[in-house]
């Protein structure tokens, strides 16, 4: 199922220097390419108890909804038709279970009070891989020569430096600054982030609870090992690396590593296109790797024949679109107002309201466009407050440069509209109702 032919995967777990036993559970099921770290917490080997319940509930629920996962992957139609938001659906169902199971089995067991864990879980279908995460686990994703956090630790450390009130050096002083702020299980609900990804041959997926990437020094440690140790070795490398520099949690980490084919090479040629283009625009300009993901998350790709109409005067419109390859003419009327080459978009106002385009956009060579919907962009929004907030401030930034820019054009119009009338001067001929004779040739 999924990708399950194209993956080959190494796990490893360790109780650490310190610890007298392992709170930490993992899960891979190649078959159904699921694979889930949890790192549970609670007095009396409770910690070890949820992780396991939580590993084995998400596991359980998605095997039952086993037909919804393989309808995505066939792109079934009609009544059978997935989306990707209905397998994210899924996930975060599963982990509601989880967490549900978990409070009712603390409730029912005083020396289990208040037990929970983190979790963090990657199913891969068709070449897709979506994710559900809760606490400080963490996924990474090396592609390329870039390695980067594709999930946002939940702790009192990083939600004050996403308020920017304190500097790191402020907050390295805090006081369980560590402590982390969504736990599964703790209570009956749980917020759960989710997040799909286009998945390439050749990327890399590291799964690993704290007790690793406490350890990392940056992405220096976790890049130096995936290039320097073999990769059946890897594994072992991080449970040596985090032991060796004190080991003072539960170690425990997945190594997923996708494998393709050159069918593929067109793909991830169009999804680097999408990333950089999405990068440059000032829209998105200031959102981190983990952000523009979120956001590549609702673009998708169309083509168009020179000719297509990408957008009409005067229908409602609900998406923005980006030239990607190719080149398109804004026409209003009669009249053709610009032409859009590589990076440039149009329709932008869509994301925010329903208004009836200003001008049609038609394709004047063979396209390729990458469009976003209101709907799927303010799901994104909904869920991530602070790219909401990121995005809002860039947003303003784009209107204030095009009433300058409209403002501009007034001030040049009226200039132009007060110029003095010479014609008298160069024709003194000319009467006022009649035609201008035409001057005699010189001879």
């Amino acid at each position: 199922m999924g990708l399950a032919d194209g993956i080959r995967f190494f796990a490893a777990t360790d109780v650490g220097r310190v610890r007298d036993h392992n709170e930490d559970n993992y899960l891979v099921d190649k078959k159904l390419a699921l694979f889930v770290v949890a790192d549970g917490m609670g007095g009396h080997a409770a910690g070890e108890v949820a992780s396991a319940l939580a590993v084995r509930t998400v596991h359980e629920e998605v095997r039952k909804q086993r037909q919804l996962v393989e309808d995505f992957e066939q792109g079934a139609t009609g009544a059978s038709a997935v989306s990707a938001r209905d397998v994210l659906n899924l996930l975060e169902f599963a982990v509601q279970r989880a967490c549900a199971r978990i409070h009712e089995e603390a409730a029912s067991d005083t020396q289990k009070r208040g037990m929970g864990t983190t979790l963090s879980a990657m199913l891969f279908v068709g070449n897709k891989g979506f994710i559900a995460h809760v606490g400080d686990s963490r996924i990474y994703l090396a592609r390329e020569d870039r390695v980067q956090q594709v999930t946002e630790d939940h702790t009192v450390f990083n939600e004050l430096i996403k308020r920017g009130k304190l500097s790191r050096e402020q907050i390295e002083k805090v006081a369980h600054k560590n402590a982390i702020t969504r736990a599964v299980g703790v209570y009956e609900r749980v917020e759960v982030d989710t997040l799909a990804i286009e998945v390439l041959p050749g990327d890399l997926f590291l799964l690993c609870s704290d007790g690793l990437h406490g350890y990392l020094d940056g992405n220096d440690s976790l890049q130096r090992i995936l290039h320097d140790v073999p990769a059946e070795g890897q594994a072992q490398a991080f449970i040596d690396l985090a032991n060796n520099a004190g080991g003072k949690d539960n170690i425990t980490n997945i190594i997923i590593r996708v494998e393709g084919n050159e069918d593929d090479k067109a793909r991830a040629r169009r999804l680097s296109q999408k990333r950089e283009i999405l990068a440059k625009m000032q829209l998105f300009s200031r959102l981190t790797e983990r952000e523009l993901l979120r956001v590549m998350q609702a673009a998708e790709i169309r083509e168009y024949a020179p000719g297509d109409v990408v957008m009409k005067e005067g229908d409602k419109g609900d998406e923005l679109f980006i030239v990607l390859s190719g080149k398109v003419a804004v026409v209003r009327g009669e009249a053709t107002l610009a032409h859009l080459g590589p990076g440039e978009h149009v329709g932008e106002m869509a994301l925010i309201r329903a208004v009836p385009r200003s001008a049609s956009v038609i394709a004047e060579v063979a396209t390729e466009m990458v469009k976003i919907k209101r709907s799927d962009f303010f799901e994104i929004l909904r869920r991530e407050h602070e790219l909401a907030i990121k995005f809002l401030w860039q947003f303003l930034g784009v209107l204030a440069d095009r009433l300058d820019a409209t403002s501009r054009e007034l001030r040049t119009a009226r200039e132009e509209a007060n110029v003095e009338d010479i014609t008298n001067e160069i024709f003194p001929d000319l009467d006022g109702d009649g035609p201008i004779t035409q001057p005699k040739a010189r001879n």
